[in-house]
């Protein structure tokens, strides 16, 4: 049997599916990958703030039909880099999910120049105004899952 070799792309979305496997808020897994010439720089998915009890443990805290205990997983794949001293500035990302605008606006301020998304998920502000500040954003929501 032929083996099939995935695209980088398709390879990086992979890996944010696996890494969103460790999130802790039951509402919504998502995995972020923060990458630079095919190189992994970070990770992220969405939990608790570090030490505090996790969505699983003790429930979700709801505002607005939204988790307010959780950080976002590309709030968590940039904080990560920053805690690590790694440069993420004309990287890319990987989410399993597209931002929120909170998380839109970290990912701009950040240099990050592309995000590549799996589903659309809710917010469309960041769809307006991804060119506006130089961000390419792909949909990788049709795009094949992982392969044998």
């Amino acid at each position: 049997m032929a083996h099939t070799r995935v695209d980088w792309d398709t390879y990086f979305m992979n890996i944010a599916r696996a890494v969103a496997t460790r999130s802790t808020c039951p509402r919504k897994h998502v995995g972020a990958v923060i990458v630079r010439d095919k190189i992994i720089l970070s990770t992220g998915y969405n939990g608790s703030i570090r030490g505090m009890p996790h969505c699983t443990e003790v429930g979700c805290e709801m505002e607005n039909g939204h988790c307010v205990a959780t950080v976002h997983a590309e709030a968590n794949a940039i904080i990560q880099a920053a805690r690590n001293g790694v440069r993420i500035d004309g990287a890319d990302i990987y989410v399993t999910a597209s931002p929120c605008w909170s998380c839109f606006k970290l990912i701009a301020n950040s240099g990050i120049k592309r995000i590549f998304y799996g589903e659309f998920y809710r917010d469309e502000r960041s769809l307006r105004v991804a060119s506006e500040c130089g961000i390419e954003l792909v949909s990788m929501e049709h795009a094949g899952g992982l392969e044998e």
